[in-house]
């Protein structure tokens, strides 16, 4: 509810003017509303970084062999039976995601709206010497890892498609078929790069959304860790590729 302070004579007999606090108001709601977006574009961030973790753990059972990454797909299917339906962990599992995908893309869109109306006028020189590669490529490798992960998901999961013609009924063998395509390594390793990036800035801004960073110490530890797990996740994704398409898996 918006506010109006009313004249009244001040004692030397002196006019008060009148002060409106709606605009008060409506920047302090603007304020808050801001925050809790920034806060839950980095808590569906931390959500995807732990799917990543447990996906990638996934990937490396390829190193186990045909049967052992083979056994572990299905078992992904069957975990919690009779408890949870066939499947169940996994739609558990896609749920969780598409919630925080809409959360984190909404948040982005609306943040990038509001950033936009608060710039009144441009910069006559644009600066990017203080940004990083990671921080002015968010919004534009955020959107290729929207596509890509679309294209993902019809590879591997809802479509299986085998760019060699094959079965697609056996994990493990699309996989090898998939990867022995030079072209198809090409498109998953630039999607790791922009995985890379996006992770390398995005964990630094979780991190100072979450109050973490409020030191020097502490900001170096937030660099140091966004870059970590940039490097774990995307390094542990390009092995299983790059294995295939050097005959270490086949």
């Amino acid at each position: 509810m918006s506010h109006t302070r009313c004249a009244r004579r001040g004692r030397g007999g002196g006019t008060v003017t009148p002060v409106a606090t709606s605009t008060l108001v409506k920047g302090a709601r603007s304020t808050r509303s801001t925050v809790a977006l920034k806060l839950l574009m980095a808590v569906s961030g931390l959500i995807f970084i732990g799917f990543l973790l447990i996906h990638m753990y996934g990937n490396l059972k390829v190193f186990a062999g045909h049967d052992a990454f083979n056994e572990y797909a299905h078992h992904l299917r069957t975990f919690g039976e009779p408890m949870l339906p066939y499947g169940g962990l996994l739609w558990i599992i896609r749920v969780t995601l598409i919630a925080a995908l809409v959360a984190h893309v909404s948040s982005a869109v609306m943040l990038t709206i509001r950033a936009g109306k608060a710039r009144t006028t441009k910069y006559a020189v644009k600066k990017n010497l203080a940004s990083s590669l990671s921080s002015r490529t968010m919004r534009w490798g955020g959107l290729a890892l929207f596509i890509f992960v679309i294209w993902h998901l019809i590879h591997f999961t809802i479509g299986k498609v085998n760019p060699t013609g094959g079965a697609t009924n056996d994990p493990y063998q699309l996989v090898v078929d998939s990867f022995g395509l030079w072209w198809m390594v090409l498109i998953y390793l630039a999607a790791l790069v922009a995985v890379g990036l996006h992770l390398h800035h995005g964990t630094w801004s979780a991190m100072q959304t979450l109050g973490l960073t409020g030191s020097p110490r502490a900001r170096s530890r937030a660099k140091a860790a966004g870059l970590v797990i940039a490097v774990l996740i995307a390094g542990g994704f390009a092995l299983v590729p790059l294995s295939v398409l050097f005959g270490i898996v086949a």
